[in-house]
């Protein structure tokens, strides 16, 4: 028998295996993002909570820091649900801060930024599914990328050069375009975890969510940076 001999049955059902578990992936992101807007624009509605929220947004932007960290290193050994929380809590506080970002911006232009960053997202998610060519090169160069991007933006923090916070914008949006077809591409191989339990295959798509999320978000703001008009 031919080892080189694809079954097409095979082949169609890991597709549709793969597509089933992106699918919860993408459910509980954009449930993270309906979360995280919600949160923002009851913040900007509120002025006195949005007051008490400026005046924690050290302890919020920590808070978030170590949700990750703690989602990302003990989601193996928590329980699904607290998982599930553990994301839920971190759009939440995202939201927390994300209403004193955007109070900066129009809601037109915050509004056209989304729906710009929405189109790059998905187009990009779907080449990272659909290639067959590996991402693990471009998604490798886009890290490093990522590192830098944090370097140089600790150092305008101090400096304030626009110039720099200009190039800082546009390779934001590079890195995080890029990464957006890395990380599909690798929860494409994920699929696997949705034929070990229903606990396993949850906590999966979490992560993967929590992955995506990210992606859209600092997409979105590298984005508003660059297009979006200051009130």
């Amino acid at each position: 028998m031919n080892q080189n001999f694809i079954d097409p049955v095979q082949d169609m059902s890991i597709v549709q295996a793969q597509q089933r578990f992106l699918s919860k992936v993408y459910s509980w992101m954009v449930g993270g993002l309906l979360l995280t807007a919600g949160t923002a624009y009851w913040v900007t509605t509120n002025p006195l909570i949005l007051e008490k929220i400026m005046g924690m947004m050290l302890f919020l932007v920590l808070g978030q820091l170590g949700l990750v960290i703690f989602l990302s290193a003990r989601v193996q050994k928590m329980s699904k649900n607290t998982a599930i929380l553990s994301f839920l809590g971190f759009s939440f506080l995202n939201g927390l801060t994300l209403s004193i970002i955007l109070l900066a911006y129009t809601q037109e232009s915050i509004f056209n930024t989304f729906i710009i960053a929405a189109i790059m997202f998905a187009s990009l998610s779907v080449y990272g599914f659909t290639t067959k060519k590996s991402l693990s090169a471009v998604g490798s160069f886009m890290f490093m990328g990522l590192i830098g991007l944090i370097v140089a933006s600790i150092i305008n923090w101090f400096i304030a050069s626009s110039a720099l916070h200009f190039a800082i914008s546009i390779i934001g949006v590079v890195i995080f375009a890029g990464l957006t077809a890395w990380d599909t591409q690798k929860l494409k191989q994920m699929y696997e975890v949705q034929f070990q339990g229903d606990e396993i295959a949850t906590k999966g798509a979490i992560m993967g969510a929590l992955t995506l999320y990210l992606d859209f978000i600092n997409l979105f703001l590298f984005l508003l940076r660059l297009f979006g008009s200051r009130r």
